[in-house]
C-alpha cells in the first residue's frame, strides 16, 4: 500500500441499470440502501453505441437526493454541454480522453463551472494519457469494460492499470473509479489496486427492492474496507 493516506470509499451506483420508469424513486431507494455517489451514464450514439439520457433528465432526479451527482459523458464533442450538466446539478464531470483533440481545455472549463474534473480511460488506452493533465483532474475512471452497455463481463487487465495510475497520482487529492463489471467478487481486488470509488450497476439494482439494493451496496462496500484493511 501507498505510504499516503487512502481516498474515503465511495460506492457509486450506476443509474443505468436502475427502472427508467420510476427513476426518482430509484434514486431515493439508492440513497437510502447507503450509497455515496449517484453515478449518471451519459451516450450519445456517437463515441458510444447506445444512447441514455442528457441533462433535462438529470435536473429531474437531481431533486431526490442530495449525494453526488457524478456524470460520466460518452459524449463527443463535450465542450459545447458541459454547462448543461453542471446546470443539471452534476457534481462531477468526467469527460473521456479518447473524445476530443483538447482534454485540458475541457477539463479547465469543468473546473470553471464549478465542479470537479474527471478523465475517463476506455480498456484500451494507456495511462500516459494522463501525465500531462494531472494538475487539472479531481477524478480518473477506469473502464473496466468498453463503454456502451450495461451488464458486460469485467476486463481483468484493468486492476493493473489501476496500480499504474495510482502511483502516478500518488499524493494528489484525486480518486480512482472503475466502472464496469464491479461485483462484489472484484471490489476487494480493486480496492487493493488503489481504486476507491466502486460503480455498479446490475450487481446493485438486482432483487429490485430497497433491501436487496441495501445488501448489495454492504456486500460491494465490505468486499472493499477488507481489501482497504478498514474495519467492516
Amino acid at each position: 500500500m501507498s505510504q499516503f493516506a487512502p481516498r474515503p470509499l465511495a460506492i457509486a451506483p450506476s443509474i443505468l441499470a436502475s427502472d427508467f420508469s420510476k427513476l426518482g424513486e430509484e434514486v431515493r431507494a439508492v440513497d437510502q440502501a447507503g450509497a455515496d455517489w449517484i453515478h449518471l451514464d451519459v451516450m450519445d450514439g456517437h463515441f458510444v453505441p447506445n444512447i441514455s439520457y442528457g441533462p433535462d433528465v438529470i435536473k429531474a432526479m437531481r431533486p431526490h437526493t442530495n449525494k453526488i451527482f457524478d456524470a460520466h459523458l460518452m459524449i463527443a464533442p463535450c465542450d459545447p454541454y458541459l454547462e448543461a450538466f453542471a446546470k443539471a446539478g452534476c457534481d462531477h464531470i468526467t469527460v473521456h480522453a479518447e473524445a476530443g483533440p483538447h482534454l485540458h481545455r475541457s477539463l479547465q472549463a469543468i473546473r470553471a463551472l464549478g465542479k470537479k474534473a474527471g478523465v475517463s480511460l476506455n480498456p484500451g488506452t494507456h495511462p500516459s494519457v494522463l501525465e500531462y493533465v494531472l494538475d487539472d483532474i479531481d477524478l480518473v475512471l477506469v473502464m473496466s469494460v468498453n463503454p456502451g452497455f450495461g451488464g458486460q463481463a469485467f476486463i481483468p487487465s484493468a486492476v493493473e492499470k489501476i496500480k499504474a495510475i495510482r502511483a502516478m497520482v500518488a499524493g494528489r487529492p484525486i480518486d480512482i473509479e472503475v466502472d464496469g463489471g464491479v461485483s462484489e467478487k472484484v471490489a476487494g481486488e480493486l480496492a487493493a489496486a488503489g481504486a476507491n470509488a466502486l460503480v455498479a450497476g446490475s450487481a446493485v439494482f438486482k432483487g429490485g427492492t430497497l433491501d436487496a439494493y441495501k445488501a448489495n451496496i454492504a456486500g460491494i462496500r465490505n468486499a472493499a474496507m477488507s481489501a482497504r484493511g478498514e474495519v467492516v
